[in-house]
């Protein structure tokens, strides 16, 4: 399974916001730098898809990100 995320880096709060069902928009407090925000999305997604791999498939240097799931 494929998700789309757009992440906001450097946010004051962490939030996942669900738009559709394969669809995310994650807040994290992580900058974008040294792949900090990524490591920090993957930890998101993990726990909402817990016992899955996942793994950035497009967009390591874009906000706007695919995931593989599963």
């Amino acid at each position: 399974m494929y998700l789309k995320l757009k992440v906001i880096t450097d946010s004051k709060i962490e939030k996942v916001e669900k738009v559709k069902d394969d669809e995310y928009r994650i807040w994290t407090k992580m900058p974008a730098s040294n792949s900090l925000a990524n490591t920090r999305v993957l930890e998101i997604i993990r726990n909402e898809y817990p016992n899955q791999s996942v793994r950035i498939v497009s967009g390591h240097h874009s906000p706007s990100k695919i995931v593989s799931v599963g």
